[in-house]
């Protein structure tokens, strides 16, 4: 059975690794205070409390076995690496779409570090898939329900 990998910028490792130590140390302590709260009010069968602490305490642990497996398989960038002569996961790319004659630049990222508000676009997303492997100067259509193209103005 294959695992896939999950592609991360350094930062992006960061951002996860704070996350899993944050669930370990502050929200299990947050949570756990929370049940020994609630069990004081009486009746477990029919405290909404304990219950709503008990259903987060499991979301809490389920995320953080997420965030374990994960890490186990990441494969972090090498900024260092990345090409500035085709566009792949980790280029920041400043675009001219046509359709819309505006220019925008959006960084390539793994499908955990998308963030459309941050101008943050997976690989797996229609942009990010009709940028991967284009160069400054082409022009490539993106799949969408109204396709459209856009032309690589630069690649950094």
């Amino acid at each position: 059975m294959s695992t896939k990998q999950t592609i991360l910028t350094p930062e992006g490792l960061k951002k996860l690794e704070d996350e899993l130590e944050n669930l370990k140390v502050v929200k299990r302590k947050e949570i756990a205070e929370r049940i020994k709260i609630a069990r004081d009010f009486g009746d477990l069968s029919e405290n909404a409390e304990y219950t709503a602490a008990k259903e987060e305490q499991a979301k809490m642990e389920t995320r953080i076995a997420e965030i374990k497996k994960l890490l186990e398989n990441v494969v972090v960038l090498d900024e260092t690496d990345i090409s500035t002569d085709i566009v792949n996961i980790g280029s920041t790319v400043k675009i001219h779409d046509l359709s819309e004659d505006e220019t925008l630049v959006y960084a390539i990222v793994g499908s955990m570090e998308a963030n459309p508000r941050e101008f943050k676009i997976s690989d797996q997303s229609p942009m990010g898939k009709a940028l991967i492997g284009a160069r400054v100067g082409e022009t490539v259509e993106v799949e969408s329900v109204e396709p459209f193209k856009v032309k690589i103005l630069e690649i950094n």
